[in-house]
């Protein structure tokens, strides 16, 4: 049994808002051949605002990889240990309780991983499993929760943190001219989020099954070229339409679990972009109202990739509107092109076996 927990999700101070963004398009960009073409696709992402971790004069400016390479990994020592800390407590955990800490994020790079800089500074055991993820990009949250899920089936009385840090406006290259870059610069926002997955106890998502699926030929479609200044973000105009080949690998995960998938209480999704939610309705036959909680993240905060699953998630708990098993599907899309998916029955606290009182200390020393 594994349960997901309430995450934790804080947003930067310093806010874009789509006016703003579309001012300093049109002042940066004035000579460009398809300016209008991509203020239009701005216009239309569905972000009213995004959060950075720096002000916009800075976030513009290149100091060079290795500088931006440092602010990544002192602005994620700065403002994780606050979100986890959150998540721990909405799971009714201490760091202690902690057997597995998955870190993802593809916007900056340390190594060590800041799993292991998080073990030294936040009290995790020595003994905490750490799986850092790097190259899933927003596929990265769904995947998470995933190896949680399956690390919690194989230990049901052990536990797992997922932490996804991402801060998109570093990888803002000012060379980068072509369309797919300039709308890049428009939707991406900056976040950090949090959740607790219990092997048993708590209250939240009882996750069910899981799976993965890749699209064949797309591993260009989305993608980091690496130079010198640092990640350059790549996206292929077809990436709008891969719900079209995904949406049977989600109905396939429903299916095998005996539900209907359009008949579920509720979707939890990465929204890149409009288009993604807007097919996926199509495709699986539910109404556009079901992905309200996927369109809040992308209105409000823009897409913060492999944090998006986690708020999204953490709008729907907010909601509190959910009956008892509630049935639900959780998917996050990204470079490959691949999904990873899971489906989920919500819990409330009272229906959830509590895991054995066994002592931390015990369970250190004992082994597993």
């Amino acid at each position: 049994m594994a349960i997901l927990c309430r995450p934790a999700v804080a947003v930067p101070e310093h806010v874009i808002t789509v006016e703003e963004t579309l001012e300093l398009a049109e002042r940066v960009h004035a000579g460009h051949p398809q300016l209008p073409l991509v203020l239009r696709l701005i216009s239309n992402t569905g972000v009213r605002k995004r959060h950075l971790i720096r002000p916009i004069g800075k976030t513009l400016e290149h100091p060079g990889f290795e500088v931006r390479n440092r602010i990544f990994e002192e602005q994620a020592k700065q403002r994780v240990p606050e979100v986890a800390a959150q998540a721990l407590a909405n799971a009714g955990l201490q760091a202690g309780d902690i057997d597995l800490l998955v870190f993802v994020s593809c916007t900056g790079f340390t190594m060590p991983s800041m799993t292991s800089w998080l073990i030294n500074s936040m009290g995790f055991r020595p003994d905490t499993r750490q799986l850092p993820i790097a190259q899933l990009g927003c596929a990265a949250g769904g995947a998470a929760i995933n190896r949680a899920h399956d690390f919690c089936t194989a230990y049901p009385d052990l536990n797992a943190l997922i932490i996804a840090c991402e801060f998109c406006s570093l990888c803002y290259q000012p060379t980068d001219h072509d369309v797919g870059s300039l709308l890049s610069n428009g939707l991406f926002g900056d976040a950090v989020a949090a959740a607790v997955v219990r092997g048993a106890g708590g209250s939240g998502v009882l996750l069910e099954r899981n799976a993965a699926s890749l699209i064949p030929g797309t591993c260009s479609w989305i993608s980091y070229e690496v130079k010198a200044t640092g990640f350059h973000f790549r996206l292929d105009k077809r990436v709008p339409t891969t719900m079209g080949p995904l949406a049977p690998a989600l109905r396939a995960l429903v299916d095998t679990h005996g539900w209907d998938v359009a008949a579920l209480d509720f979707y939890i999704v990465h929204a890149g972009g409009p288009r993604i939610l807007d097919d996926l309705s199509r495709f699986l036959g539910v109404p556009a109202e079901a992905f309200r909680f996927s369109r809040a993240t992308l209105t409000e905060c823009g897409n913060i990739a492999s944090a998006v699953v986690l708020d999204a998630l953490s709008r729907m708990f907010d909601e509190g509107s959910l009956p008892d098993r509630a049935r639900g599907l959780l998917a996050g899309f990204g470079p490959g092109i691949s999904a990873e998916m899971a489906v989920g029955s919500w819990l409330p606290e009272a229906d959830i076996p509590r895991p054995r009182a066994e002592p931390v200390a015990a369970r250190v020393a004992g082994g597993r």
